[in-house]
């Protein structure tokens, strides 16, 4: 692993989709599937898998667990700590509702809605203001990764971190933009690679975990795990089912 830290993160990222009894429905499915093998990750914390479910607003109390088993991410945050931003909700908020994660800089945010590196520190700045936990998210598209610049282009998205304190918890997720929602995924190699790449160019952090994401399954999850190089994943459509979500953070335990 690239960190510090025992064990693998796997977030899933549900987007705009679900209703609250849908997300009840899914944390019930969840909580019967999945049980944290404690002992045994008390022995070897390789083994320890830790769960966030990153739902819409909305659903935060549906998708939380009583018992703790995962925790709470939010997709997004304003860029600002409070005031006159009609349909923003500050990371502050976010916390108070329970979060401990908050996803920033995804590449939906990035391309739809123009996030752009100034908001984007903001928006770091925020979360350590708020105590959460930026899962940052960096990424090339089909040209620039064919054209050869996929180094030089997390270098430049790396650069919002600049200001972000280095000795904080940070979880940065390589997510290649023609990877997403696409069905093809980054091959062990290419993965390998750019998180490489990035623990690398952020190698003064002792605190980092480095996740893969785009087009993640239970079919090529354990392959894509077995690099060292690899902390977990930010899982989009494939994390929509309960089952499947458990059975990627299984991926590889044994």
């Amino acid at each position: 692993m690239s960190s510090a830290l025992p064990g693998k993160l796997f977030v899933a990222n549900w987007k705009m989709h679900k209703t609250r009894a849908e997300a009840r429905a899914y944390a019930e499915e969840l909580g019967a599937t999945w049980t944290p093998v404690v002992g045994l990750e008390i022995v070897a914390p390789q083994t320890a898998r830790e769960l966030v479910v990153a739902p819409s607003f909305t659903l935060l109390d549906a998708a939380r667990d009583p018992k703790q088993r995962w925790g709470l991410a939010c997709q997004n945050v304003a860029a600002e700590a409070s005031g006159a931003f009609t349909g923003e909700v500050s990371a502050r908020m976010a916390a108070d509702a329970g979060c401990t994660y908050a996803i920033v800089g995804h590449s939906e945010r990035r391309r739809l809605f123009g996030e752009d590196t100034p908001v984007l520190s903001k928006k770091l700045a925020q979360c350590r203001d708020a105590g959460l936990t930026p899962i940052y998210c960096v990424g090339e598209t089909a040209e620039e990764r064919d054209a050869g610049k996929t180094t030089s282009i997390l270098r430049t998205q790396l650069a919002a971190l600049d200001g972000d304190p280095p000795e904080e918890p940070l979880v940065v997720a390589y997510e290649p933009v023609w990877a997403i929602g696409t069905g093809r995924a980054a091959s062990p190699a290419d993965c390998h690679s750019a998180c490489t790449d990035i623990a690398k160019e952020l190698s003064a952090r002792p605190r980092l975990r480095v996740l893969y994401g785009g087009s993640v399954t239970p079919g090529n999850a354990a392959s894509l795990l077995g690099k060292e190089s690899v902390d977990g994943f930010l899982i989009g459509g494939a994390s929509l089912s309960a089952a499947d979500f458990a059975s990627i953070a299984a991926a590889g335990r044994a």
